[in-house]
């Protein structure tokens, strides 16, 4: 099948000059997304104190926007391709900004917890679109530094959520004592929806699809039986319902893959492109994901308990203590896909967990050396290791998931990309109740409570140090050098479109240009 076959012909359009506008919009929204998901857990005794929420609810708080969010983002992503990823980017940041008003402005727990399930499924609408805007408006040859780009947004979201949450909550703003957190959002939020509605160009899937409501569902219930027992297994004491739950829930998956496949060959419109799993890049790309969210998932959870619990930091001090780890993400993630990517392939994400490695190895060092008495400083080395080993994964694993996907897929590669490393950060947060609580004690006198939390710390950095060993290992099933498609200004000594689709799979696509 030749590229004009596969889509309509159309004359190639000129590259859209406003596309870095729409870049910086896109990302300051992923860059939103990101500092929510961690900012709240940073004001958790000041959301206590005000409101008198129970431990459960404060669980529902943090919970509840991750489990709204993981549901939807394959829907999500899947809407913006049959609807419109500028439009479905539009609706996402306005009801975003509208839930974080109420998340602002909540009277009471039960309303709070409300409206973070209700930003969650905002967040599900939005994100996906990011990628999806990317891969649709930049040429081939200019993803690279964009996906660079995004990789240092997300070392920066990543430590910026418990640094700004201490900063806004320390300050109470006007009086508003942790509110600040979310109502942050608005401005951000409202300028971010007016110039997308001028900057941003519209995409969606060249042919006409439907929306798989039995999809939807499936994946929703599939995804809600797997992580509600693991974000609530621990407060209930693990009970029989949850384990059976989580084991039924791949008989949901495996229901979801076997209606996917049938519902492609009836009506070419399903939630999930099973074809994008022959794309070896893709498969062995999503395969990371899920090791290293669990690797993440893991390690903020445990890292925060054991700087504000188990060494008694102030918040502030310790979301100050994640500087140095941010700007090694940042710095690395912008020259991992610009210089090294090109020149090593593969080698510089296996590289990366390597360092990542060290790094932990490093940490579990100094935390049993200076115990309690460690102090910020004696933190930096290991968590610059670690921020570098992260940026050299982070950008050009984004890169190297989407290299190969059809163009017209873009939504629904992005969702999957999103929901299986959030799948991965919910088990990640799921085996901290083992790897972590599992090793204190239930009613600990305080005098020993920083050496059991010290110790804990310690065990649950050598079980990420595992994780990311198994990531090193995938790895080896991604592309040995980086393979892009073609763009009509590149060098003509490139691959061809023919041979690329051939070696994954799929039929060829036309050059983007957008």
């Amino acid at each position: 099948m030749t590229s004009s076959e596969s889509l309509p012909a159309t004359p190639p359009q000129p590259v859209d000059r406003r596309r870095w506008f729409a870049l910086a919009i896109v990302m300051t929204a992923a860059f939103m997304d990101l500092v929510d998901v961690t900012i709240v857990n940073i004001a958790i005794p000041s959301i206590t104190r005000d409101t008198g929420a129970s431990f459960t609810s404060i669980q529902w708080i943090t919970a509840g926007y991750a489990l709204a969010f993981a549901a939807g983002l394959i829907t999500g992503g899947r809407l913006g391709d049959i609807y419109g990823r500028k439009r479905l980017f539009l609706i996402g940041i306005g009801g975003f900004t509208i839930a974080s008003a109420l998340c602002g402005f909540a009277a009471n727990p039960e309303m709070l917890v409300a409206s973070r399930i209700l930003q969650g499924g905002m967040a599900a609408l939005m994100v996906p679109q990011v990628l999806s805007i990317v891969h649709a408006t930049f040429p081939a040859h200019e993803r690279g530094k964009v996906f660079g780009l995004f990789g240092a947004i997300v070392g920066l979201g990543a430590v910026s959520g418990p640094l700004l949450g201490a900063l806004l909550t320390e300050w109470n703003l006007f009086g508003l004592q942790w509110r600040p957190i979310f109502l942050i959002n608005l401005p951000v939020g409202i300028a971010g929806l007016l110039l997308g509605r001028k900057f941003i160009s519209e995409s969606k899937a060249p042919k006409a699809l439907r929306l798989d409501l039995t999809g939807v569902a499936l994946v929703t219930l599939g995804l809600l039986m797997l992580l509600y027992p693991l974000t609530r297994g621990r407060d209930l004491g693990w009970p029989l319902w949850g384990h059976v739950s989580m084991a039924a829930s791949l008989l949901v998956f495996a229901a979801l893959v076997l209606f996917e496949r049938r519902k492609a060959d009836r009506d070419g419109s399903p939630l999930i492109e099973l074809s994008l799993f022959r794309v070896k890049s893709f498969a062995a790309g999503t395969a990371v994901q899920l090791t290293f969210g669990i690797a993440l998932g893991i390690f903020f959870l445990v890292w925060t308990l054991y700087l504000q619990m188990g060494l008694g930091w102030s918040a502030l001090r310790a979301g100050s203590t994640g500087i140095p780890f941010s700007v090694a993400v940042s710095c690395a993630a912008g020259i991992s896909v610009q210089k090294l990517v090109p020149r090593f392939g593969r080698k510089v994400l296996q590289a990366g967990a390597l360092l990542m490695i060290a790094g932990l190895l490093l940490y579990v060092w100094e935390a049993g050396r200076y115990g309690t008495a460690i102090t910020p400083w004696q933190m930096v080395l290991p968590l610059v290791v670690m921020g570098v080993g992260m940026g050299l994964i982070v950008a050009p694993l984004t890169d190297a998931v989407l290299s190969g996907v059809p163009k017209e897929h873009s939504g629904s590669a992005s969702g999957l990309i999103n929901t299986v490393q959030q799948m991965g950060t919910a088990l990640g947060l799921g085996l901290v109740s083992v790897v972590f609580f599992g090793s204190i004690g239930d009613r600990l006198p305080p005098e020993a409570m920083g050496a059991a939390f010290v110790e804990a710390f310690q065990r649950s950095l050598w079980w990420v140090a595992g994780v990311l060993a198994v990531i090193f290992l995938v790895m080896f099933a991604l592309p040995a050098r980086p393979r892009v498609s073609p763009d009509e200004d590149q060098a003509p000594d490139q691959a061809g479109a023919s041979d690329q689709a051939q070696d994954d799979g799929l039929p060829n696509e036309p050059a983007l240009t957008s």
